[in-house]
């Protein structure tokens, strides 16, 4: 099968070839609620963004400037990624976006995004409801931040400080941060575009102020997108194969094959693509999940019709991600039957004879996912909505039909 791009590639293109000094084209990006409003929010601040080609979606920098209005869904990438480049726009540009958007933490970047100077009114919980007040300019210069809570906070801030007028050294301090091969992402990409980025100190990250270069951003297939089919492949004893998948990722393929490894798939890369097969049999973990927090959902989905008991931990940072993700997952996956224990940073699942149940999302995609993969071990269980799928993946419906069709 064949997936549409990475969402964390697509947003982080978006932005480096809305600050670049010439245009860019996005190849094979996702279309999906997140990316869609991340171009409508720099279309809003100034950028032209032509998304009408499925295949390549063409950018054309121009002044950054405000009065603009955001809508971030529910998107994380976009709340994140675009203050430090609104802070860059002449005028002010307002955030805001669905209710539960409004209590995922923003809080460490609005800190950063002033103690440089930018001027910023937050709701009285330091995020959203937000209001940028650019100056067309930031100084730039040294920060402090914890980003415990999201390496997104990183990566917001190192986007946009190319163009800041002293470039940025970013200093962490707090407990280790989450999700370190979507920073790795966000360095590896300034880079392609031109910035000069050291990240040779830990949790220290100094960017040069100098042009980002327009240039074609080819996306990989989104490998968090293709974690329920591989799922699948392993729930069933099947096999899935990921077509058009790269030689040589960005993305976390290493972390990935580790643990469906260990959960019981033979994973192999070919020509073809990136190949799961399961074996019929699940076999429970003990697995620090915080470099791919995303894939907790379904890691989590597959534990639960494992031989043994798993526990997931490292990812107490997902409680602050759509939903609570890691409440939820101990709720729903109780409900079915499973014996789950809530930790602070994780879960411990002993898996139990399942039993159907409605199924519920939280607005959650990556929710949706994990109910999907349990459907097709266990009669009965309903989702009480699928469309929270489109944030990442409009077709996931159609794409799991088909699969479970074709099987």
């Amino acid at each position: 099968m064949r997936l549409p791009g990475s969402k964390s590639m697509t947003a982080r293109a978006l932005v480096l070839a809305a600050l670049a000094d010439g245009p860019s084209v996005v190849e094979r990006p996702l279309r999906a609620r997140d990316t869609e409003l991340m171009a409508a929010g720099l279309r809003a601040i100034g950028v032209a963004v032509d998304s009408s080609d499925d295949e390549r979606w063409r950018l054309e920098p121009g002044p950054l400037r405000g009065p603009a209005r955001v809508d971030v869904g529910l998107a994380g990438t976009i709340m994140r990624f675009l203050p430090p480049a609104a802070a860059l726009a002449e005028g002010t540009v307002e955030f805001d976006g669905d209710p539960h958007a409004r209590n995922r933490p923003l809080r460490p970047i609005v800190e950063a995004l002033r103690s440089l100077g930018v001027s910023i009114d937050a709701s009285a919980t330091g995020g959203l409801p937000l209001t940028v007040r650019g100056a067309g300019l930031v100084e730039g210069g040294e920060a402090v931040i914890d980003a415990s809570g999201s390496s997104q906070f990183v990566s917001g801030l190192l986007l946009s400080a190319p163009r800041f007028t002293k470039g940025l050294v970013l200093r962490h301090e707090g407990p280790p941060v989450p999700s370190a091969p979507h920073l790795r992402m966000t360095t590896h990409m300034l880079r392609a575009a031109g910035a000069v980025v050291d990240e040779s100190v830990p949790d220290v990250w100094a960017v040069e102020p100098g042009p980002l270069r327009g240039r074609t951003w080819v996306i990989e297939p989104d490998l968090s997108g293709a974690a329920p089919f591989f799922a699948a492949a392993m729930v069933t004893g099947g096999s899935v194969t990921l077509g058009g998948w790269p030689a040589e990722s960005w993305q976390p393929v290493g972390r990935l094959v580790e643990l469906l490894t260990a959960l019981g798939a033979e994973v192999t890369q070919s020509a073809d693509g990136l190949t799961v097969r399961g074996s019929g049999q699940l076999h429970g973990i003990t697995a620090d999940l915080s470099e791919v927090s995303e894939l907790t959902p379904v890691v989590s989905a597959l534990a639960a019709l494992a031989d043994g008991p798993s526990e997931l931990r490292g990812v107490e940072h997902i409680r602050g991600h759509e939903t609570d993700r890691i409440a939820a997952l101990a709720t729903e996956l109780g409900k079915a039957g499973a014996e789950v224990t809530e930790f602070r940073d994780g879960l411990r699942i002993e898996p139990r004879p399942l039993h159907q149940t409605d199924w519920e999302t939280y607005a959650d995609h990556r929710m949706a996912h994990a109910a999907a993969v349990i459907g097709l071990a266990v009669p009965g269980i309903t989702l009480t909505d699928v469309g929270c799928t489109s944030k990442t993946l409009p077709e996931f419906p159609e794409l799991w039909a088909g699969l479970v069709a074709r099987s």
